[in-house]
């Protein structure tokens, strides 16, 4: 599918991997609406980048406040593609020095990974079923995973079962859909340079993208955002996870 003149809604789309396929995306000619919860920096990023970007804050697992994203990407145009980059994580071990795992914390990395990914497929996928049709097809779902959900790490219980959880609804949604000409695939990245690493110093941040094989560095978010803008293009590619990591394989 040709992305340009399409309207893509990306949540987690104010920073890290999210922000980076918005930009790319607005390079290769399409509209953008960013979505996250944190409402004064969502407004700064969208006048950042521009025309073409408009921000709404949303929780991915409530219904009310993404069907007002969706409305918002429609009034912009043809809404044909949604990225999932919103996520969450934690490390707490399953029983550590506070006891066992807090159930509360265990469901709201769950909420917002699984639920809140899966919440923002459907209605989307509601919203474009009728769509006219593009290059042989309506619409494009790109969800991201993580390699924690093939190679959870010690205290990543939650992150990694949300994650697997993404994973393992790729390929039966992407059924699903496939009589709605709607595709639906999964990135999985390793170790990235996210805001999540932003707190880390530079000799720890070197030191953790040498465990990578090749290229032995952090991921760049660009190179994500390549990856989705190919997937929106390439129409073979649906029900697939793709790892985007270098070959790497995490140690407990």
């Amino acid at each position: 599918m040709n992305i340009a003149g399409g309207v893509a809604l990306i949540t987690g789309g104010t920073s890290g991997l999210g922000l980076a396929t918005a930009e790319r995306f607005l390079r290769a000619g399409a509209r953008v609406v960013l979505v996250s919860p944190s409402r004064d920096k969502g407004r700064a990023v969208a006048e950042r980048l521009g025309d073409g970007a408009v921000f709404v804050a949303a929780d991915v697992s409530s219904e009310t406040e993404v069907g007002a994203a969706l409305d918002a990407a429609q009034e912009l145009g043809p809404l044909r593609t949604v990225v999932n980059c919103a996520g969450v994580s934690n490390a707490v071990k399953t029983v550590g020095s506070r006891g066992a795992f807090p159930l509360t914390e265990f469901t709201d990395v769950i909420r917002v990974n699984l639920i809140g990914t899966f919440n923002v497929i459907r209605l989307f996928a509601a919203r474009v079923s009728g769509a006219e049709e593009v290059d042989g097809e309506r619409g494009v779902v790109i969800n991201t995973a993580s390699v924690s959900a093939f190679d959870g790490m010690t205290g990543q219980a939650a992150y990694a079962a949300s994650k697997g959880g993404v994973v393992g609804l790729t390929l039966p949604v992407a059924r699903d859909l496939a009589a709605l000409k709607i595709r639906v695939v999964t990135i999985a990245p390793g170790l990235f340079d996210t805001p999540m690493f932003a707190a880390v110093p530079e000799t720890a941040r070197a030191a953790l993208g040498s465990r990578t094989p090749h290229p032995a560095r952090l991921g760049d978010p660009a190179e994500y955002a390549e990856l989705a803008l190919h997937i929106v293009a390439n129409p073979m590619v649906n029900g697939e996870t793709i790892r985007l990591d270098g070959a790497l394989r995490m140690a407990p």
